[in-house]
């Protein structure tokens, strides 16, 4: 079973779109986020002046669901958002609406810490595939004394751990259920299997939920070509297509080269069918026939009855 954490949030301006700082107790990183609109108040935070880490989000102009992203380090985090902000012709960066800076509240962080940590976290969120990287290849940087690598490592563990819960999923890790070993961090059980089938087309397909996604297994058929109407899930049949997610296979139809996290059965039973789909039909529990949909309220039922049973026993 995974331990709780704290994390505090605060509303700098008392509005959900504004700034907002987070904590995580017994941790010394300090978390400052914000829109692009809110820069001016943003680069005047005290937190601004510090050496530290600083990701840059937007969306992808070519279509893609996954976000853009820019990591970057500085001993001076606000000067270099300032120069960021200039027109791309002006060597600025015009891709990103969001920014979120990780500074130390000890002001323990050096430049090589955070040259160390810039490496790291390009690495990861390239190596997890969430984003789309607008830095290219990390620059491995090794000269930290090792006392220093493992209390990066330990920093690194927290920004992933509260970087999620301010929306930004890009290094939230990606266990894969075909592949128990790979799983980062102990997770809650996965679902029973799931099958979606359309024997016409040859498509049988493997899904389990974990950890609030659902997965495709490797190994799965998908349909050979996207024959919906145009939108909904098509640009993200052709991305998986793009990166070699679904690759071709015998009898035009495609395979899952790996294990690929969606956000819904809509989503997963939608790139699996090459058309939208209801995922909550779609998906059957497999050698019962029972639907996602069916099941999930299947356990729903239970879990209420089971804590009803728990307050009258209290």
């Amino acid at each position: 079973m995974t331990q709780g954490r704290s994390i505090r949030l605060f509303l700098v301006d008392g509005t959900p779109n504004g700034l907002l700082t987070a904590e995580i107790m017994n941790w010394t990183g300090h978390v400052l986020t914000g829109p692009r609109t809110k820069l001016t108040e943003l680069v005047q935070r005290p937190e601004c002046g510090r050496t530290g880490i600083y990701f840059l989000v937007g969306p992808d102009l070519e279509g893609s669901p996954r976000p853009q992203v820019y990591i970057g380090e500085s001993d001076d985090v606000g000067t270099r958002l300032k120069q960021h902000n200039r027109p791309e012709d002006k060597g600025g960066k015009d891709f990103w609406e969001k920014v979120c800076l990780v500074t130390s509240k000890d002001q323990n962080l050096t430049k090589a810490h955070v040259k160390y940590l810039e490496s790291l976290l390009i690495q990861s969120a390239g190596e997890l595939g969430r984003c789309k990287l607008v830095n290219g290849t990390a620059h491995e940087y090794i000269n930290l004394p090792e006392s220093d690598r493992a209390d990066m490592a330990f920093f690194m563990e927290q920004i992933r751990t509260v970087l999620p819960v301010l929306g930004l999923d890009f290094l939230r890790g990606r266990p894969m259920p075909s592949h128990p070993s790979s799983i980062l961090k102990p997770s809650p059980a996965a679902s029973p299997k799931f099958v979606a089938e359309v024997p016409r087309y040859g498509i049988k397909a493997y899904g389990q939920e974990l950890d609030g996604e659902f997965y495709v297994l490797e190994g799965s058929i998908a349909r050979g070509t996207w024959t919906g109407v145009d939108g909904g899930y098509q640009s993200l049949y052709q991305q998986l297509c793009d990166e070699g997610v679904l690759v071709e296979d015998e009898n035009k139809v495609r395979r899952f080269a790996s294990d690929y996290a969606f956000t819904s059965p809509s989503a997963a039973a939608a790139v699996v069918s090459g058309r939208s789909a209801n995922g909550r039909i779609h998906w059957k529990l497999e050698g019962t026939g029972q639907t996602y949909g069916a099941w999930q309220d299947q356990q729903v039922s239970a879990a209420a009855t089971l804590g009803k049973s728990r307050s009258e026993l209290a």
